[in-house]
């Protein structure tokens, strides 16, 4: 890989060169790497493009890196991947996708993930996008993320998008059965004129199932941002979303909950904030030497990572 595309992959994945276990890097829509260990087996599929994963009952502490690079201009990029875990199983997903696009056409990927838990198995699941190149064409990601919990599984999914992205549409449903737990931690930034909507569609059907969900939002200039949330308790449940938003400029940010106790033992919470940086947090920040801009992006890092 040339500079730009090892830059990439640190980004998205952390990762300084490609690593042993199990993994599967794509480039501009073609396989530079892939790897299967004897826990953990990477299958292409024979349908369409993309891979099954295929983790073993009670595998603890392993890893699966399957990012994915795009540094070329006019690329429609489709890819499905499905994650089955198998019981017992507890193992860290790193994906993600980086573009650095620096032509005046459009590159786009669209991943379509299905995540198939097994009864007690835990996942934690990382995703970052990165956007960059000094090209006019844009740099657009649609993810659309599916997960099925079975009994006592636990997925832990981070989402993080800071930047560089010029439109984005990220979709997630997801259905838990009894005692399954779903954690989401969405961050995003926008900047100019980009968009970014995320929809979150979630089934509480099993007794004591639970999804909590976090997103942490800012939207810079003229950039515009839709959070959606549709949360069903169809039995004993727990559900709870928080959106919190900064907008600085001409920027928008559109909250829409919607919360449904089908089953009137589910307790379900939305929590929305919206605003702008605090003045008062700007002139004690100001007063130590720093320039309004280093002030107000000392505090949209702070909002973002804490």
């Amino acid at each position: 890989m040339n500079k730009i595309e090892k830059a990439l992959l640190e980004k998205v994945s952390g990762l300084h060169k490609i690593p042993a276990g199990a993994v599967n890097i794509r480039r501009n829509g073609e396989i530079v790497k892939r790897n299967s260990t004897s826990e953990i087996e990477i299958v292409p599929k024979t349908d369409k493009s993309g891979i099954d994963i295929f983790v073993k009952p009670n595998v603890v502490g392993k890893s699966v890196h399957i990012p994915v690079l795009i540094t070329v201009g006019g690329l429609d990029d489709l890819v499905y991947n499905d994650f089955y875990i198998g019981e017992n199983a507890d193992v860290t997903i790193v994906a993600g996708c980086g573009i650095h696009n620096s032509t005046c056409n459009t590159s786009t990927h669209n991943g379509i993930h299905a995540f198939h838990l097994a009864k007690n198995s835990k996942v934690q699941y990382f995703e970052s996008h990165v956007g960059e190149g000094d090209g006019s064409g844009g740099r657009i990601l649609n993810p659309v993320t599916k997960i099925y919990m079975e009994s006592g599984s636990q997925m832990h999914m981070e989402t993080i998008q800071i930047e560089g992205i010029t439109s984005t549409i990220r979709k997630t449903f997801a259905s838990l059965k009894d005692n399954a737990k779903l954690m989401v931690t969405e961050k995003l930034l926008t900047t100019d004129f980009q968009t970014a909507k995320t929809q979150f569609d979630v089934n509480l059907l099993g007794e004591n199932s639970s999804v909590e969900i976090s997103s942490r939002s800012v939207a810079k200039n003229y950039s515009v941002q839709e959070f959606k949330s549709n949360i069903i308790g169809k039995n004993q449940c727990f559900g709870h979303v928080e959106c919190d938003g900064i907008v600085l400029d001409e920027a928008r940010i559109i909250s829409t909950p919607k919360i449904d106790a089908v089953d009137s033992n589910a307790s379900l919470i939305h929590e929305a904030a919206i605003g702008k940086i605090a003045g008062e947090e700007l002139t004690k920040l100001m007063t130590l030497g720093l320039t309004k801009q280093q002030a107000e992006e000392m505090i949209i890092q702070g909002f973002l990572m804490g």
